[in-house]
């Protein structure tokens, strides 16, 4: 008892260096401090800056969740990433909307994006070839895995894990009420499309 407040004390006054957390928990704790923070859901097109651009943080859509804790828990900016990426080759990607080239304004906030994207850069771990469960990801799941679905088997979402367990994985997601923790169970109704871990170890 006292060695652990001891020990505890000399990290927290700097005299003993903190330990580095992996990437997933920092990707998962920054999806977690967006609850209560995002309280809305705003699928419009907004200009913003380049690199780093974001709409205000009190909305949003789903894959804002995604860029956001990019940013915050690992420093990578998606917006980027996703922009270099399509310039180096465009046809490499989804053109589902009609686009005739990359817009930085957009691109990294579309989930089919974010899929070729992951796939292209060696961070997908499954893929789904047929009408999977929503909650059918195969084991393990580890926390700031990003998880992808189609929802009523036709519109892009996406989360990230935040928790695992026997009893529960958790989800922070996106879907019209702002920032929210779910339990994976919920998305049972749905088509589970991949799973990814970003960055690739």
């Amino acid at each position: 008892m006292y060695r652990r407040s001891f020990i505890s004390g000399l990290f927290a006054t700097g005299l003993l260096p903190t330990l580095p957390t992996k990437p997933g928990t920092r990707l998962s704790q920054a999806a977690r401090d967006q609850v209560g923070v995002t309280t809305g859901y705003d699928p419009h097109y907004i200009r913003i800056p380049y690199p780093g651009g974001d709409v205000p943080r009190s909305t949003g859509v789903c894959a804002d969740v995604v860029v956001r804790a990019g940013r915050d828990g690992l420093g990578l900016d998606l917006q980027k990433l996703v922009h270099e990426d399509m310039l180096r080759d465009f046809a490499a990607y989804p053109h589902t909307w009609g686009m005739t080239h990359p817009d930085s304004n957009i691109d990294h906030r579309r989930v089919l994006n974010l899929e070729a994207f992951w796939r292209r850069t060696g961070c997908e771990l499954w893929h789904s070839s047929g009408a999977a469960a929503g909650n059918a990801f195969p084991s393990p799941l580890a926390p700031g895995d990003i998880l992808t679905w189609r929802l009523n088997a036709r519109f892009p979402h996406i989360g990230i894990v935040v928790a695992d367990s026997l009893l529960s994985t958790r989800v922070v997601h996106n879907w019209g009420n702002g920032a929210e923790e779910s339990s994976l169970y919920i998305f049972s109704p749905h088509r589970a499309i991949g799973h990814y871990r970003w960055p690739n170890a």
